[in-house]
């Protein structure tokens, strides 16, 4: 499947260095207020509760961010990501052994379904090639009750986000549209924080709740 440019540039070292720099101030820039790593953590483990011997799959993980959050939860995490210099950078940042280190485009793998307890997949969603066949993948893994968290940029219409779905190859999908490509899961929180939203979905039910942070 051909990668999109943004995903191109994950291949290179200069970006696996600055990544994480980006990735501590990027939601701060983009909720327009104070949201740095530790805040984005409180809310996934406030919302998702992630156990101990849970096992959860990180799509895209970059350099680890979430697999770190959730190895430190106690839970066995498969972190998966195209780029082998960003799991190198990964590995060195979150050196835990529940943390099992696999290079795997989730856009398209026979991994066998219903395996993980949950699954989190962040700005990975606005870089994929296909981000619906990602979705669809994420469902197919997830067991009955399993959890899926998003974080992602939604689409605003504005003429920045144009050029980058044209320079990059980024997508911006509504939420609704999110909703509608997981046929088997539920949405059970959302929150938005400026260009920001997060959901998360339970595959089989659960009660909705949505609003701002």
């Amino acid at each position: 499947m051909p990668l999109t440019a943004a995903q191109r540039s994950n291949f290179f070292s200069l970006t696996a260095w600055a990544y994480p720099l980006w990735r501590a101030r990027s939601l701060t820039l983009l909720a327009g207020e104070p949201f740095g790593l530790a805040r984005e953590a409180r809310l996934f483990l406030g919302l998702c509760r992630p156990a101990a011997g849970e096992r959860w799959l990180d799509v895209g993980t970059s350099t680890g961010f979430y697999a770190g959050v959730l190895a430190r939860a106690g839970c066995r995490v498969v972190a998966a990501d195209l780029s082998p210099v960003m799991l190198h950078a990964a590995a060195r940042r979150e050196p835990r052994p529940q943390i099992e280190w696999v290079q795997a485009n989730l856009e398209s793998t026979d991994w066998r379904p219903a395996r993980f307890d949950g699954v989190v997949v962040g700005a990975t969603l606005n870089e994929t090639a296909d981000p619906w066949r990602l979705l669809r993948s994420g469902e197919r893994l997830l067991r009955p009750g399993g959890q899926l968290w998003l974080m992602f940029v939604p689409r605003t219409g504005g003429p920045l986000q144009g050029l980058l779905s044209r320079l990059g190859g980024l997508t911006f999908p509504d939420l609704s549209a999110v909703e509608a490509a997981l046929p088997g899961c539920t949405l059970v929180h959302a929150r938005r924080a400026g260009q920001v939203q997060f959901a998360r979905f339970v595959r089989g039910g659960g009660s909705a709740s949505a609003g701002r942070l």
